[in-house]
């Protein structure tokens, strides 16, 4: 019976022959490949490296030599080379980082600057303080005095039994060609009995494990590293925080900076254009009213009709943008045209003595205006109280209106924009509504200097 030819089965076999035959090339290849000698470079020069916390731990007990043992100067030592070894923990990061970078290619990024405590004075011993406090200073002990040296010494083992490995592979191939050749010959015994045959396995077995067990040791090293001597979970969270909160600022001052963009280009241009229009229809009806015939006439009082409206609804969508009186004369004059167009009667306080960012002083114009325009439509209210105000580093805003109240963020998209708006400048927003009124709005923007 002729199988039917099959293309993926083929492939599949021969890709996984060669799959096979790459992988036991790769294990033959291991004691020698460059990856193998980088790592045991390493290993050598990380046990070095790993000499100098003990070297440091070592030199306060050499004052041991000229005075009694006793309790207390054994104590005094242990407590000294301690402290010594964790305080020079930091400048012994400086040759690790640079190690693990310069030989293996991996960058462990360096954490963030150490704040210091709004108590210290300043000097050596406030220095040597904070970092004593530091949980940073304390992983890094932890790897130098601990961590490092023990998966060294793993490391160290595994190269020790692959150099044993290679020299009595060595001495028996030496062995077996001198006594081959006849240069001597083992006392009544054969060239290769049982145990030396078990010796040249042994050695070929760690020959081809030792490189794996250094290999290991260095990832074990450089992970342990990575954790000890980087940035800690907590300290990546609060960078990521920080990137995210700039990224998004960011993203705020170039939104704003788009619509003032597109306003000034509507300004500039749609709206010129509809201005011209508008007058010229109109200079039409006034000049041409008794030329033209009846229809005539009323398609161009239609036409000036809706330039006019057209125009109204352009100007209403460039306020709405971003309103050149909030660039040109600030939150006060802005809020005050506002207060002036609503329907409800507008009590409106304005006190902030200084120019705020562009990104705040939108996001508090939009917020007044979007709350004022929910009172017009929801709240039936005849008064609405309207206060902002500059406390230090943050722009207050409450709304007061005396309208039948039960506003509920949760179910409708007006208030909950009004909590994003307030939001992306890092902002609180709080609403109060009992049923039967007073609604109160309030929001709180933080304004750098």
């Amino acid at each position: 019976m002729i199988r039917p030819y099959t293309v993926g089965s083929m492939s599949s076999g021969t890709t996984d022959t060669e799959s096979g035959a790459r992988g036991l090339r790769s294990v033959l290849a291991s004691p020698w490949a460059r990856r193998t000698w980088r790592d045991l470079g390493f290993t050598v020069l990380s046990a070095g490296l790993n000499l100098l916390p003990l070297l440091v731990m070592a030199l306060p007990w050499t004052w041991t030599f000229y005075v009694p043992i006793s309790l207390l100067a054994v104590l005094t030592c242990m407590f000294v080379s301690v402290a010594a070894a964790v305080a020079l923990c930091p400048w012994l990061t400086v040759p690790r980082r640079a190690c693990f970078y310069e030989v293996l290619g991996v960058r462990i990024p360096r954490p963030p600057t150490l704040e210091r405590s709004p108590d210290s004075s300043g000097g050596v011993w406030s220095a040597l303080r904070d970092r004593l406090r530091s949980p940073r200073t304390w992983r890094q002990a932890c790897y130098h005095l601990v961590v490092g040296p023990a998966v060294n010494l793993l490391g160290l083992l595994g190269g020790l039994l692959w150099a044993a490995a290679l020299i009595g592979l060595a001495t028996s191939a030496v062995l077996a060609l001198l006594t081959a050749v006849g240069v001597f010959r083992y006392a009544g015994q054969r060239v290769w009995d049982g145990a030396e045959i078990w010796f040249v396995l042994l050695s070929v077995v760690l020959v081809y494990l030792s490189p794996w067990i250094v290999s290991a040791a260095v990832r074990m090293d450089t992970r342990a590293a990575a954790d000890l001597l980087g940035p800690s979970r907590a300290e990546k969270l609060a960078q990521r925080v920080a990137n995210l909160t700039e990224s998004r600022a960011a993203t705020v001052d170039a939104a704003d900076t788009e619509r003032r963009r597109i306003e000034r280009d509507l300004h500039d241009g749609a709206q010129q254009r509809l201005v011209s229009l508008a007058m010229n229809l109109g200079l039409a009806r006034a000049t041409l009213a008794h030329e033209l015939s009846e229809p005539a006439r009323q398609a161009l009082q239609e036409a000036h009709e809706e330039a006019k409206e057209a125009l109204t609804e352009l100007r209403e969508l460039v306020r709405g943008l971003h309103p050149v009186v909030l660039e040109d004369r600030g939150l006060d004059a802005a809020l005050t045209g506002i207060a002036a167009r609503s329907p409800v009667p507008v009590r409106l306080s304005v006190d902030v003595p200084r120019r705020v960012s562009p990104t705040v002083e939108a996001v508090g114009y939009f917020i007044v205006s979007e709350a004022l325009a929910n009172v017009n439509k929801h709240a039936r209210a005849t008064a609405v109280q309207v206060d902002v105000r500059l406390d230090g580093l943050m722009l207050r805003i409450s709304i007061t209106d005396d309208g039948i109240g039960g506003a509920d963020a949760g179910r409708g998209t007006g208030l909950t924009g009004l909590a994003q708006r307030a939001a992306s400048v890092d902002g609180s927003f709080g609403i109060s509504s009992p049923l039967g009124g007073p609604t109160t709005i309030k929001a709180d923007l933080p304004c750098e200097l």
